[in-house]
């Protein structure tokens, strides 16, 4: 596949991934890690996914701005000018607006594919070919579309998309108008969503033109687009930071779920299955993982189970461990901290994170 030069993709890598603490740490999120011992990190594998679709110079990262030398650290193949630098957290909508205005100063005509940094691909043949398959239909149509992965369990993580009837479009049947979206519903629910039938999970994963994405933009988010709609002529000269930093300082928190594609009429879902995991939790990891014969999940070189089975364990190589008595935990260290939480009980790992930084410090996470 030859690389489109209209073809562009946004990379988003803000996040500080506190639900993976203690290997996640606010000076070394989770997205710059080789969390699965391949010898990249997940943004590297993320970067290296794209360059079938599009060259190097078309890629770009937004993350925080205390990040800027670990993406050009990592990733040396881009330029300065292609990190965008956000002064704080604001969701994914002004994120997706920065990056849409800096692309449209140099390319009205662009197709964007928009995501995460922290997503786990098994099979990245079909992932390529599903996202040129979508950008094709986004640049001879005004659709917003999105990938939806077909579930395989009430998973209550996860947000949730019910379709309509199919496209008729022999190039790409799997190809739905979305009827509703859904925000992490409750078992109950999730297992009704799963029994319908035509629910997808939402991957985050978005393909469009520019020119609808700002359309919807200024119909959705028109305070949102206005502000990041001044700053053309500023993107890419010694000017952007500090306009960014003023414009963040005033602009709202929002998501583009939220704010743009649960209201725009012209969205649609791409059914896709590529081995997708949004790699979110401990739990998401040790699904993708390979267990022993107890079904223990384990990273490290010297690690010694005994009546232990369904736990997820990542050691430091050369700390010697030993674990007893243990079903269904997560057992993790790295640097100076050590985690031992129930695999049920993970969610309560963000609450961790808080409670340490007020009562111990900023040092620990």
């Amino acid at each position: 596949m030859t690389p489109n030069s209209n073809y562009y993709c946004v990379i988003m890598a803000g996040g500080i991934g506190a639900r993976f603490w203690p290997m996640s740490k606010t000076s070394r999120p989770k997205q710059f890690i080789d969390i699965l011992g391949t010898g990249k990190t997940l943004i590297q594998m993320t970067f290296n996914r794209f360059l079938p679709l599009c060259p190097p110079e078309n890629i770009y990262v937004v993350t925080n701005e205390i990040y800027r030398n670990l993406v050009l650290e990592q990733l040396p193949e881009i330029s300065p000018e292609q990190v965008l630098c956000e002064p704080a957290r604001r969701n994914t909508a002004p994120c997706i607006a920065y990056a849409n205005h800096v692309i449209m100063q140099r390319n009205p005509d662009a197709v964007m594919v928009v995501a995460p940094s922290d997503h786990i691909i098994l099979n990245e043949t079909e992932f390529v070919n599903n996202v040129a398959d979508a950008m094709k239909v986004a640049q001879n149509n005004d659709w917003l579309i999105t990938l939806g992965i077909q579930p395989s369990r009430p998973d209550t993580g996860y947000g949730y998309i019910q379709y309509l009837e199919d496209l008729v479009m022999p190039d790409v049947p799997r190809l739905r108008k979305v009827k509703t979206f859904t925000e992490k519903p409750s078992y109950d629910i999730a297992v009704s969503f799963l029994e319908s039938g035509d629910f997808l999970w939402n991957a985050g994963i978005f393909i469009w033109s520019l020119k609808h994405i700002n359309k919807a933009f200024d119909a959705y988010l028109p305070e949102v687009n206005e502000l990041f709609r001044e700053g053309l002529g500023k993107y890419g000269t010694a000017e952007e930071q500090e306009f960014i930093r003023q414009t963040y300082s005033v602009c709202r928190n929002i998501s583009i779920d939220y704010g743009v594609m649960e209201k725009a009429p012209n969205v649609y879902v791409m059914a896709v299955n590529f081995g997708w995991s949004d790699l979110g939790t401990w739990g998401s990891l040790y699904e993708i993982r390979q267990k022993d014969a107890e079904q223990n999940a384990i990273v490290g070189n010297n690690v010694m189970l005994y009546d232990s089975k369904g736990c997820i364990v990542n050691m430091p190589k050369d700390k010697l461990v030993v674990l007893q008595g243990l079903e269904d935990y997560i057992v993790v260290e790295d640097d100076n901290a050590l985690l031992v939480c129930q695999k049920k009980n993970e969610q309560m790992i963000r609450q961790f994170v808080n409670d340490i930084m007020v009562d111990k410090g900023e040092r620990f996470v």
